[in-house]
């Protein structure tokens, strides 16, 4: 496995929906692994592969917030959302796309998802808080939405412009 370096806000393919997984192959077996590591070393709890410039419908989280915890990695393969509760929770979301930027996003405060497995099989779970939080922000990214997206014009502006200036001091370094 090995790190993959992360796409930064604006970059024309965050912006695209990602296609789906025909089938598991050891490709997109590798393609998780490196997910994993990547988004483990950023240090994230989420990671998509558009984030990584690979227009495929995966993405990876780890939810798990407590040191001490054993880590709980997810891949899902194709993933969506088969409920959302009608309750509503606000995090503030942040995202490795645009490193050390905040902004307040309301989502359903749970949902049920479906995807393919590593193992080929189809899974289906129900998560909550963070967790429900953090696999919408994943699926966003698939389907080419960004968190700055569910934020006021303005905000999603401002954010830009310093993730503009952000990639032309990286460009100078």
């Amino acid at each position: 496995m090995s790190l993959r370096p992360i796409l930064i806000h604006p970059d024309p393919r965050l912006k695209k929906v990602a296609e789906p997984v025909a089938r598991i192959t050891p490709e997109i077996e590798t393609l998780a692994a490196d997910m994993l590591a990547t988004m483990y070393d950023a240090p994230g709890i989420g990671l998509a592969a558009p984030q990584i410039g690979v227009g495929l419908r995966v993405f990876v989280m780890d939810a798990t917030r407590e040191p001490e915890a054993e880590p709980a990695p997810l891949v899902m393969v194709n993933p969506r959302v088969t409920w959302e509760s009608e309750a509503l929770n606000s995090y503030e979301e942040g995202c490795l796309s645009i490193p050390e930027q905040y902004g307040e996003v309301t989502r359903p405060a749970q949902i049920r998802m479906e995807w393919l497995g590593l193992d080929g099989r189809i899974h289906e779970r129900e998560f909550d808080e963070l967790w429900a939080t953090c696999a919408q922000h994943e699926l966003d990214h698939l389907d080419g939405v960004l968190f700055i997206d569910h934020l006021s014009a303005i905000k999603r502006q401002m954010i830009t412009r310093k993730m503009v200036k952000l990639k032309r001091e990286q460009a100078r370094a």
